[in-house]
């Protein structure tokens, strides 16, 4: 099973504009991410597609593969969607250049997701962990999940979910992690579904498949990390990564 990490980078991001060329202790964001997806030793590739001619330049002087897409598209899915036919690959995981931080055992359960499953029954895999904070739960930035019984995601939203009516019981509350794992075909056939309402609202690329009746298998990981969303989360990653 050929497997290649792909990493979505757009330039000029809605709520931090540039954070990919931010600077966390003299490497910028879209770095980190590339050189720890390639420091796993876990993929049989690993690239990065961009809008920018700043990070295309950024990935190249440090001899990255970098590819540029050709057109103007709504997720980071969409963008690796379009190079995804010329990839020769069976598994195309996904990871949001705003991740410096990802690690090697996550990846590898997704990877190992695909592996175990002989009768093709999981298109896309991806990662959740747990959230306590009620800033956390309730910061739109943090995207909720909610899951079956069987581990599958029921729904994604940038709200509170599920909401708390009895305070006496206390819900699990899970964050959606920035990294996904396709079937190469899964991946081309979501870049031809129509986004819908809930995407269109949330602003959450992975409705597209739960609006279209398909399944997302989530696996749950005490991944430790800062997805940089915001200048502040760019502060908290500098101070994390000088402790």
């Amino acid at each position: 099973m050929r497997s290649i990490a792909v990493i979505p980078a757009r330039y000029e991001a809605r709520r931090f504009p540039g954070k990919l060329m931010a600077l966390i202790a003299n490497k910028t964001v879209i770095r980190r991410t590339y050189e720890s997806a390639v420091g796993m030793e876990l993929f049989d590739e690993v690239l990065v597609v961009t809008d920018s001619q700043h990070i295309f330049d950024e990935i190249s002087r440090h001899g990255g593969r970098v590819l540029t897409s050709q057109k103007k598209h709504e997720t980071g899915t969409d963008r690796i969607a379009e190079i995804a036919e010329q990839l020769p690959a069976d598994i195309i995981v996904n990871i949001q250049g705003d991740e410096p931080f990802v690690q090697r055992e996550p990846l590898e359960r997704l990877l190992d997701t695909f592996k175990k499953d002989l009768e093709k029954k999981n298109d896309i895999v991806t990662l959740v962990q747990e959230i306590k904070t009620i800033h956390q739960i309730n910061d739109p930035n943090y995207v909720k999940v909610v899951v079956d019984k069987d581990g599958f995601a029921v729904y994604f939203s940038r709200a509170p979910i599920p909401y708390l009516r009895e305070i006496h019981f206390t819900p699990k509350y899970f964050e959606h992690i920035g990294v996904y794992a396709f079937r190469k075909e899964a991946l081309m056939a979501f870049a031809r579904l129509p986004i819908l309402q809930n995407e269109k609202a949330e602003k959450i690329e992975c409705l597209r498949f739960l609006e279209h009746g398909k399944k997302i298998k989530v696996l749950e990981t005490d991944y430790i990390g800062i997805e940089i969303d915001t200048a502040e989360d760019l502060i908290l990653a500098q101070a994390w990564i000088q402790d």
